[in-house]
């Protein structure tokens, strides 16, 4: 959280109160990343005033060159997924008058963007310039077409993203790994996208790049697989600042990636035993994707649980879930949201079930920090796992 609302305070103080709606889960990891090699200094976290969002209370925000890095790069992709919902004409974008404000404010977001990247160093030309071939990709590509040669251009704007944080936490040595980490962390946001709106893109004739290229869900499941092994042994080879500095890093990059690839694939499985994920989808867990809905909360990448909605009943149960393709409105959400709250259903049920979608949700109490708690340990846990990346964990083994 401090990370999020850092994001989002730089992106207010860097380019105005209206650029904050570009705030999202994806940029803060830059954040991390950047923290994650420079170390805690003097100055690195600030008190921020009471905000809505947090129930106007106050909180220690971080602050600095990755903060607004972060803030940078989620600028000028937003800018440029405005641009591309204008060219699909999506919604009330569909409007000349309306088109017309949105490539004005996307155009204001790239100029503002370019002046805070140069001030940090980094030429946000790279991410424009791989973002301005997606549509051409796109138009191209057909059946038989390699998934991969679509998902080209988002791997190419996340390695840079990544790779720029080791200069600016000067650590040069770390450049390589995390432009390869990087590069795979964009290429499961944008399976994961595709994979999570195989089924409305079906029903609205939206382009998607599963569909339009063909690929087996088995296939696609593979290359999400590999991808989070590859995070995984790059962060090997990056250099953190000091012990438990990368955790976080650790948290998000290789657990939290590795469970939005079953969330996403309607499957469960540890984020260390990849290549083997898809062994352990249930029959018809390659169905799943194109049965389900969309994510309604702004997980990114991160994207919710990806089921059919489930009232749970029985005592104890959460309040009927709205009908299979609806969605509650903001006020009917909120309510249900406060008795969720109050009955303690968001800590200690698991899953409890979104009060606006109704998507199951893992409880707080249930959520794992520790890394060892995914590993498939021994009995008394002194040849913990196959996974290599339980150093520092305070579990008590001597992995």
């Amino acid at each position: 959280m401090a990370h999020l609302c850092g994001l989002c305070l730089a992106l207010r103080g860097d380019h105005g109160q209206f650029a904050r709606i570009a705030t999202n889960y994806d940029g803060l990891v830059i954040s991390v990343l950047v923290e994650a090699q420079a170390g805690r200094s003097e100055g690195w976290r600030r008190t921020a005033g009471p905000c809505p969002l947090r129930g106007m209370r106050t909180a220690s925000v971080a602050q600095g060159e990755g903060a607004r890095l972060a803030a940078t790069v989620s600028l000028v992709l937003a800018s440029a997924k405005v641009r591309d919902h204008v060219a699909d004409g999506d919604g009330a974008l569909a409007r000349r008058p309306v088109a017309a404000a949105a490539r004005r404010v996307a155009g204001r977001w790239d100029r503002a963007g370019e002046r805070s990247g140069a001030a940090l160093g980094f030429d946000t030309a790279l991410l424009l310039d791989a973002v301005g071939r997606q549509e051409e990709l796109e138009s191209l590509a057909g059946p038989g077409t390699p998934l991969l040669t679509v998902t080209e251009p988002t791997e190419t704007a996340t390695a840079a993203a990544f790779g720029h944080t080791a200069v600016l936490a000067g650590r040069p040595g770390n450049r390589a790994p995390l432009e390869e980490a990087g590069r795979l962390f964009g290429r499961l946001a944008h399976l994961l996208d595709a994979v999570e709106d195989l089924a409305e893109d079906a029903e609205t004739g939206a382009w998607n790049p599963i569909a339009a290229t063909g690929t087996d869900l088995a296939e696609v499941r593979r290359l999400c697989d590999d991808a989070v092994h590859g995070v995984r042994l790059a962060l090997k080879d990056t250099e953190f600042a000091g012990e438990g500095s990368g955790r976080l890093a650790h948290v998000l990059l290789v657990h939290e990636l590795g469970r939005a690839v079953d969330r996403a694939f309607g499957t469960t499985g540890c984020a260390h035993t990849s290549g083997q994920g898809a062994g352990t989808q249930g029959a018809g867990a390659q169905d799943t994707p194109g049965t389900q809905d969309t994510p309604g909360t702004p997980e990114s990448s991160y994207g919710p649980p990806q089921s059919p909605w489930i009232n749970p009943g029985g005592p104890g149960g959460a309040p009927p879930e709205p009908p299979h393709g609806r969605r509650r409105g903001l006020i009917a959400g909120c309510l249900v949201w406060t008795g969720l709250c109050c009955t303690c259903q968001v800590c200690c049920r698991d899953p409890y079930h979104d009060p606006w979608t109704g998507q199951p949700r893992e409880g707080l109490c249930h959520k794992c920090d520790d890394c060892c708690d995914c590993c498939d340990c021994c009995g008394n846990c002194g040849d913990c796992c196959s996974c290599d990346c339980c150093d520092g964990c305070d579990c008590g083994c001597d992995c």
